[in-house]
């Protein structure tokens, strides 16, 4: 690793929290974590090492960085705000690094109450799903103070490949509402150009080939293709965090004035495959709605 080894915490440990936790490890920090249900926890300890707390407060207790990557907002209001939560133990100067995919509003106010207490934040989601926190390939868009982010990033470069700082608290979230907005169009144009091909009796994998090799190309095009031409949606990106995503993006847009036509129909797309019983489907699954009944 370049640079010291820390005492650092990191607090959920769902499909993204527990391999980014361990690239912290691997890196040499001193890892402490924190999971909601405990054999999670004992398990990344068993795997990577480090210790595991009863609490994020005990958790973050003594970190010089404490990271999270929880469900939503209330989730993240309960680790940092709640009475054994991080914010509760974390001394002035720390720095609380937040990969949540939430609202730009709870960031806002989570810094502004960890500035009554002399703790920094920076929002930073992530984007690249569990293949790019497995791989240490994520790209994290970050909200805060530069002087904050110089002193983060060495240390989420263990895991991200891509580490931007966009603008002050908040410019994170804002940043990856842009970013599922843009996947959820592109996945509902790949979907209806592949069930096009399919019923225009095309060989698919050959008009991919071409075509992934033009302006059409995309992430989603080169990762997605053949299991929306398969059926194949049981992994992934869960079309229940989507929906939860979509959401903020809709509810920010009400507060901004930004026009979301194609964003709120794709949501509602979503909302008809959680009726298909694809609520943990990978996102790709839109294209089930293009079948045949």
């Amino acid at each position: 690793m370049s640079g010291p080894a820390l005492d650092v915490s990191f607090i959920g440990l769902g499909v993204m929290g527990f391999p980014m936790a361990g690239h912290l490890a691997r890196a040499g920090h001193h890892v402490t974590v924190y999971n909601r249900t405990a054999s999670k926890a004992k398990a990344w300890v068993e795997r990577f090492g480090g210790k595991a707390a009863p609490t994020p407060a005990q958790a973050a207790d003594g970190s010089v960085l404490v990271f999270a990557c929880v469900g939503n907002d209330d989730d993240l209001r309960d680790v940092v705000l709640g009475k054994n939560g991080a914010f509760a133990a974390m001394k002035p100067g720390a720095i609380f690094v937040d990969h949540t995919t939430a609202s730009a509003k709870v960031e806002r106010e989570l810094a502004a109450q960890g500035a009554e207490r002399g703790i920094e934040l920076l929002d930073a989601p992530v984007s690249g799903g569990q293949s790019g926190a497995e791989n240490g390939t994520l790209a994290i868009m970050v909200g805060g103070k530069p002087e904050v982010f110089a002193k983060a990033e060495p240390v989420m470069a263990a895991y991200g490949r891509m580490i931007s700082l966009i603008g002050p608290v908040g410019a994170g979230q804002l940043t990856k509402m842009v970013n599922q907005i843009c996947i959820g169009g592109l996945v509902q144009a790949l979907a209806e150009g592949l069930s096009f091909a399919q019923k225009a009796g095309l060989d698919v994998a050959r008009v991919v080939s071409v075509i992934s090799k033009g302006a059409a190309s995309s992430w989603q095009m080169e990762n997605r293709w053949k299991p929306m031409v398969e059926g194949k949606f049981d992994f992934g990106f869960a079309v229940n965090w989507m929906r939860k995503d979509l959401a903020i993006c809709l509810d920010e847009a009400r507060n901004n004035g930004a026009q979301l036509p194609v964003t709120a129909l794709v949501d509602q797309f979503y909302g008809r495959v959680q009726k298909l019983g694809g609520a943990r489907w990978d996102t790709c699954s839109l294209i089930k709605l293009l079948a045949d009944t």
